[in-house]
């Protein structure tokens, strides 16, 4: 089971710093998932997942970010993080699995292909910021 004290261990693998007290609501939730792939003791990948309900369709995991750290890169981290996420979505009942990339990301477009993900498609994504 992944800790508090994990994931600020793999903090260089994530975009900004790891808040420890976002960290600790992360995993505080059933649904939320971050899987950890070490070389010896220091942690070279990561892969995050949400599980989503929706009344009529069920459960499905999205796979939220998947880092590795740039000296491990193409070494099939990303492909066995991803698969073991999908795996896990499995194993708790998930109908499927998800993840959104830029097309133009070469590198996890491939690791996603070699994870056997099935589907394309050219979706169009909204955000919104809400400023504190």
């Amino acid at each position: 089971m992944t800790t508090v004290a994990d994931v600020i261990a793999a903090g260089d693998l994530f975009d900004d710093p790891v808040r420890p007290d976002w960290a600790a609501r992360f995993l505080a939730e059933a649904g939320h998932h971050i899987l950890l792939a070490y070389v010896g003791a220091t942690p070279v990948g990561m892969v995050t997942g949400v599980e989503t309900t929706h009344p009529d369709k069920g459960t499905e995991m999205f796979l939220y970010e998947l880092a590795v750290a740039d000296d491990h890169q193409r070494h099939g981290i990303g492909r066995a993080l991803t698969e073991a996420l999908a795996e896990l979505a499995r194993k708790r009942g998930c109908y499927g699995m998800w993840v959104l990339t830029d097309r133009d990301n070469e590198a996890a477009v491939a690791t996603y292909r070699s994870a056997a993900a099935d589907t394309e498609s050219d979706h169009v994504m909204f955000a919104w910021t809400f400023e504190d």
